[in-house]
């Protein structure tokens, strides 16, 4: 018997007694305690999950949704901060996911040792750092540790590193981590000339540890958000983010449609999916889709929107070099409150239906039940057409909501109550209670916007 292998009796079959169960081709295997246990008759054999640490955006719970859904085989293990999410997967995540991903800022991957301390820090630094030849950069990415403390651990792990032979540089202090254009520039992420070791101080005096694999690429979102050739600021801007979010929502709930789909075939690029954004201004949602491989149909009431949404994904096209056989996109002029004669149906729509008339102020309550009333009519329309005749799709969708001078909020709550009459039910990824959602949807919005974003993800349903 190997130092793993450990006799625990026969399995218990109740889901909330051992964990998750996962069908494997020889064996079925039980999420338990941070472990995977592969069972082959009596014998158990334990082999740790990948475990990872997760930095969100502005809005953790749009953040922690789109991780659930996407992220194959997610189980979220802690969350030692409000903005950082500790989790483990039953495999290690594809090189291709974290670029999809619009709501993580960065994403660290643990040491696969027990019992870590502080003091454990250069010792794994320097193994990290095996493969490097030359001058070593470093970073440390803290959670819950002193500032004072930080500091004492920049010098001492670079002396530590020195005395081993190897020379080093630090960037980022106590105050704050290295940037993420650094930390790019730097050749930290792709692990060529550096570590970000990251560490993350949890309950009785224990430490996760890991090192950065994935930071965010703020020049890339930068050029897709106001370097394309058309920008309507006259509209909500959807941010290239969001819209990634939204399109990785729509994945999760197409598959919980269609067992049979492979998420995992999706993210590497090996199968492709087509999206239909029938409200698609100047294109966000079809750069978007065009980017990650994906066929696009799009199509507006405005001729001045789609063709900004045609400059635009001809320049994205010329830009990232992506080829019409690659991924398809076909737009044109359409009132998405009419019938759609589409010879093949998309297999998502994912869509910023409309956020209402541009607003300078925030608005006091009577204006804005007028609105209420004014974009639940069109998203009636909007939704018994898409009922009638894109039949079977589900819909990822974002509907207005306002902030009152008082702070109230006024939601889309009519809307609500005809759903099931309109053939859909609402379905959301299974994520802690908070502000930022309901029991439905998901809330996104700026400190200083008072017109929010509600996303709702719809599955279609017989009447």
């Amino acid at each position: 018997m190997k130092a793993t292998d450990v006799i625990l009796g026969e399995p218990h079959p109740r889901r909330d007694a051992v964990g998750d169960i996962y069908k494997t081709r020889d064996a079925t295997a039980l999420r338990l305690y941070g472990a995977m246990v592969f069972h082959r008759s009596n014998l158990y054999t334990f082999h740790r999950m990948p475990t990872y640490c997760a930095f969100l955006g502005h809005n953790p719970s749009v953040s922690l949704a789109e991780l659930i859904a996407a992220v194959p085989g997610f189980s979220l293990t802690g969350r030692p901060a409000p903005d950082v999410a500790l989790f483990s997967t039953t495999e290690k995540l594809s090189p291709g996911l974290f670029s999809t991903l619009g709501g993580t800022f960065a994403i660290a991957e643990g040491v696969d040792k027990p019992d870590l301390s502080l003091s454990d820090g250069p010792q794994v630094l320097l193994e990290l750092a095996k493969k490097i030849r030359g001058k070593i950069t470093f970073g440390l990415r803290t959670v819950g540790i002193p500032p004072s403390t930080i500091k004492e651990n920049y010098r001492r792990y670079k002396d530590t590193l020195k005395r081993a032979g190897r020379p080093v540089r630090y960037i980022g202090n106590e105050r704050k981590p290295a940037a993420a254009v650094l930390l790019h520039d730097a050749g930290i992420i792709s692990g060529k000339h550096g570590i970000e070791l990251v560490i993350v101080a949890l309950p009785e005096e224990r430490i996760w540890m890991g090192h950065t694999i994935a930071i965010q690429d703020v020049d890339a979102y930068t050029k897709r958000d106001i370097g394309k050739p058309v920008r309507d600021t006259t509209v909500g801007l959807l941010p290239p983010k969001l819209a990634q979010v939204m399109l990785n929502l729509g994945l999760w709930l197409l598959q919980s449609s269609r067992p049979q789909l492979d998420k995992s075939q999706i993210i590497n690029r090996k199968s492709q999916l087509t999206v239909l954004d029938p409200f698609c201004g100047t294109g966000v949602i079809p750069l978007e889709c065009l980017v990650r491989g994906w066929n696009v149909f799009a199509s507006d009431l405005s001729l001045k929107a789609t063709n900004g949404t045609q400059k635009n994904i001809d320049w994205i096209r010329k830009e990232m070099k992506i080829l019409k056989k690659d991924a398809e996109s076909t737009v044109w002029k359409q009132d998405a409150c009419n019938p759609f004669a589409l010879k093949k149906l998309p297999d998502l729509i994912v869509t910023e239906t409309s956020l209402g008339p541009a607003l300078t102020r925030p608005p006091s309550e009577a204006p804005a039940e007028r609105l209420r009333k004014q974009m639940e009519k069109l998203e009636v329309d909007f939704l018994k057409n898409a009922a009638a005749t894109l039949p079977g799709v589900p819909i990822v969708c974002c509907w207005p909501f306002w902030r009152l001078h008082g702070g109230e909020m006024i939601r889309l709550t009519g809307l609500w109550e005809k759903l099931p009459s309109l053939g859909y039910r609402a379905v959301m990824p299974a994520i802690p209670k908070s502000k930022e959602s309901t029991d439905f949807s998901l809330l996104y919005r700026r400190g200083e916007q008072f017109v929010g974003r509600e996303i709702v993800m719809l599955q279609p349903v017989k009447k």
